[in-house]
């Protein structure tokens, strides 16, 4: 087994072997809590959370420490917006709604579609506002080995001194004096227009509450230095992967990796991220109302097919949407949930003393769909190999090979397992996870058992009793030369 990722700060595809065997250490950027979760959001986290699975099916044990930004300026834009404007009809606002419950609001609702679209939970999702104190410690050692320095105007910020630094650049492979000005905070105290702030000075027109105490009087931090000192705390000064949509390689990760390695971290091994969701091959812009939501997603298609379709492309390439996106998706994911229906039912129908078992517990991706996943976490060929397997699982149900059928089963629940798709919510899809399928396919054979006894002793209005009570529950049976079938709705 050799697993092998692209790493953005060596823009190359290189072996992973982690830090500590055994063992990987994970942070990928989550949310800045000002508004409902855009499907740029949802495309990231589900990217890393197939590979979060990928890496344990792998036999790895995965730390995953994902953020949440509850403390920035936009949040509090938004928040004294809220105050000064009336936003009757906007669910995504709510007037006279300080920061932090607005903050705390839009957290709620990312929680809502990462769990729908069966993006697990990470290990551990710490808060920006619950780490002042290792950011004031990041911020000191940065001062002490000359990479940081406050503001001389007494606003009370602290910058990073880029020009103090000259590995500044590193991961996007830029010089600094091609940059531009960094745009996070009021010029005046800086040495460079192009340091940038660690520490906010506390203004007027900022609420007492969006404050802290510090050796550099009242404010609150940048944001680049909330992950770096969030990332350190949890994962240690040196870690295995730190990953995050591709918009955030700067200025974003530029500065975490600079104020981290400045302080003396090592910081991350590998720096991976997923690319953006365009519109028929535009940047998606409210401006020009070419923007599609998850909620919106949702409200078209199950959760199963959105998560395929937010899934299907590998990682680190562009992701189109079209009209035509989730309907493409649906039919693709119906070829999937029609095999897993129909192998489940005919294998289960076999007569006890049949010279094979079907083991369910013990599942296994093929060859191809490890080899696809090891190279890069190469999805798109993981789902050739998936529906391969179904095409294959099909013949065999067709010449009546159940156990060639049972095979082929087995390694699609696998893949479908792996690829998260089995924990996307309220699909209502025939497919579900492995042990909902088997439930449901216990429950409906026993009573289609019972059918088959109705009838057998000519209880005709019994047997009709049954399809109806099957059918009131959305369960289709259909009668056939080898027995009765049935089907969601």
């Amino acid at each position: 087994m050799s697993i092998r990722f692209y790493d953005t700060q060596q823009a190359q595809v290189r072996d992973f072997v982690p830090l500590t065997p055994g063992r990987v250490g994970l942070y990928y950027c989550g949310a800045t809590v000002q508004g409902m979760p855009h499907v740029g959001h949802v495309r990231s986290a589900i990217a890393f959370d197939i590979l979060v699975r990928w890496l344990e099916y792998r036999g790895l044990r995965v730390d995953v420490v994902r953020n949440v930004t509850d403390i920035d300026d936009k949040i509090l834009e938004k928040s004294a917006a809220s105050f000064a404007e009336d936003f009757d009809g906007d669910d995504a606002y709510q007037p006279d709604e300080d920061w932090y419950a607005l903050a705390y609001r839009f957290e709620q609702a990312f929680a809502l579609a990462y769990d729908t679209l069966g993006v697990r939970r990470p290990t551990y999702e710490p808060r920006a506002t619950g780490h002042i104190t290792e950011m004031h410690e990041l911020i000191t050692r940065l001062i002490d080995a000359g990479h940081a320095y406050p503001a001389t105007d007494d606003s009370g910020d602290v910058y990073f001194d880029v020009l103090s630094y000259p590995a500044y650049g590193a991961l996007t492979r830029q010089r600094v004096e091609d940059l531009q000005a960094a745009p996070d905070a009021d010029p005046r105290g800086k040495r460079d227009p192009r340091d940038f702030a660690l520490w906010k000075g506390h203004k007027d027109t900022d609420p007492a509450t969006a404050s802290w105490p510090s050796p550099w009087g009242r404010g609150r931090p940048g944001w680049h230095l909330e992950c770096s000192a969030m990332a350190g705390k949890y994962l240690g000064t040196a870690f295995d992967i730190h990953g995050g949509g591709l918009d955030l390689r700067f200025p974003h990760h530029e500065n975490e990796l600079a104020q981290s390695t400045a302080a003396g971290d090592g910081f991350a091994n590998f720096w991976m991220h997923n690319g953006m969701v365009t519109f028929e091959g535009e940047k998606m812009s409210k401006s020009i109302g070419n923007t599609i939501s998850p909620a919106e997603m949702l409200d078209a298609a199950p959760a199963r097919v959105v998560r395929y379709f937010l899934g299907q492309a590998h990682y680190r390439s562009q992701l189109d949407y079209k009209p035509s996106s989730l309907q493409e998706a649906a039919a693709a994911v119906e070829r999937i949930d029609t095999f897993i229906a129909n192998a489940l039912q005919r294998i289960h129908a076999v007569a006890p003393g049949a010279d094979f078992e079907l083991d369910l517990e013990h599942f296994e991706v093929t060859d191809d769909f490890a080899a696809a996943m090891d190279d890069d976490l190469n999805v798109p060929q993981a789902l050739a190999a998936l529906h391969e397997s179904v095409r294959r699982g099909n013949k065999a149900l067709a010449a009546g090979e159940l156990e060639a059928a049972g095979q082929a089963l087995a390694q699609v629940l696998a893949m479908t397992s792996t690829l998260g798709l089995d924990d996307a919510a309220g699909d209502g899809t025939q497919g579900g996870s492995p042990a909902q399928q088997e439930a449901l396919d216990t429950l409906v054979a026993a009573q289609l058992e019972e059918r088959v006894e109705a009838r057998a002793a000519r209880d005709w209005a019994r047997a009709d009793r049954i399809r109806d009570t099957l059918a009131a529950a959305g369960i289709v049976v259909e009668d056939s030369a080898d027995g009765a079938r049935w089907s969601l709705k």
